[in-house]
């Protein structure tokens, strides 16, 4: 049985690596995969401070006009160091080096996979769906800052209420069709349209609760939103 997990940036490295966090999570994820023999787990991990840093960076130096390419390839290369984290952290669960392209793995040897981003024009959660497409798994879990699925932005809305579950077509209508580098929505919108296409589940869970995401990672209920 192979669990794919979008694991946010924004949980992994808010300000910086979030130590605490890490250290409850490998021991979380050691714990479940000893107890079931079975199950594998991808980890496909967001770029988090470094991103949003770098990405700032640029725009600041260039100006009103950034290339979203480039963009893209900073968020790229930010995941792609906090990806080196996980896996040195899950050494000898992962066998794999980091995955980059995840249309060119074949085998998942070992127990943990790691993935990072792949190339412009998505986040890491349309990653996380095509691994999932490719090891038949039907559920995506995405861990990030973000409880809930709401009707709106509630930054904005204050009448944006919270939903236990929404349909693609629905969700699809709140977060657009449109992916902008470094774009903060609970699901990326190219990876939405995707994983309705694939009839893939998408579980939104917060990630400051290390009992809930144990809960959603073992079919338990779960605080967060089912989209799909």
């Amino acid at each position: 049985m192979v669990t794919v997990v979008s694991l946010g940036g924004s949980i992994v490295a808010p300000n910086e690596p979030d130590v605490d966090f890490l250290t409850a999570f490998n021991g979380m994820v050691r714990q479940i995969l000893e107890e079931e023999p079975s199950r594998k787990l991808i980890l496909v991990v967001g770029g988090g401070a470094p991103a949003r840093i770098y990405q700032g960076a640029y725009k600041k130096i260039i100006g009103d006009e950034p290339v979203s390419s480039e963009a893209d390839w900073l968020g790229i290369m930010a995941t792609r160091l906090n990806a080196q984290l996980l896996r040195a952290v899950f050494t000898g669960l992962c066998k794999l080096d980091v995955v980059y392209d995840p249309t060119k793995v074949t085998e998942f040897p070992g127990r943990i996979m790691v993935a990072a981003g792949w190339k412009p024009g998505f986040s890491t959660d349309n990653d996380a769906v095509l691994l999932a497409e490719r090891f038949a798994a039907k559920t995506v879990i995405n861990l990030s800052n973000i409880d809930k699925v709401y009707t709106g932005d509630p930054k904005v809305d204050p009448a944006a209420t919270p939903l236990d579950a929404i349909g693609w077509d629905d969700f699809r209508k709140i977060v657009g069709d449109q992916w902008v580098p470094g774009k903060n929505t609970p699901f990326d919108p190219v990876a939405s349209r995707h994983a309705q296409k694939a009839g893939i589940t998408v579980l939104c869970v917060g990630g400051a609760n290390l009992d809930n995401i144990r809960a959603a990672l073992t079919g338990q209920p779960f605080f967060g939103t089912k989209i799909g």
